[in-house]
């Protein structure tokens, strides 16, 4: 069930680049109603997507590899894009770098998959990759 308006969760989300755990829910749940479209970017390592996922990922971009991404990155500029991590760490480091890249729709998940209510997946289909 959606708590929040669209516009108010979007403004509050991408103009402090941090979405609370019920934001992305809320988010996740106006994109499936096809009210709001963005891409979710997991930036952790492979087996850490294994062990556990936001369902609704749309790309896997591991942290370690991420310098591989940036064309792919680059094709989606202008989308909105929510990434994350564990704890928020990561993808506090990865926010940072695209900003400076002047990625202006972009937040992550402030407290990590750590601290999301949401639905999950173990052993989750690995998500497609832009680069292809």
């Amino acid at each position: 069930m959606v708590t929040n308006n669209l516009e108010e969760i979007k403004s509050r989300v991408f103009s402090s680049n941090h979405a609370e755990d019920e934001d992305l829910q809320d988010l996740l749940k106006y994109r499936q109603d096809g009210k709001f479209d963005f891409k979710l970017i997991d930036i952790r390592e492979i087996y850490e997507y294994n062990d556990m996922s936001i369902d609704g990922t749309d790309l896997l971009y591991p942290t370690t590899l991420f310098h591989k991404y940036i064309d792919a990155l680059n094709k989606i500029k202008e989308s909105y894009i929510i990434l994350y991590c564990r704890t928020g760490n990561r993808t506090g480091q990865v926010l940072r770098i695209l900003k400076r890249m002047e990625f202006n729709k972009i937040a992550h998940l402030a407290q990590g998959i750590v601290a999301y209510s949401g639905k999950t997946s173990k052993n989750a289909k690995l998500p497609t990759d832009l680069m292809r």
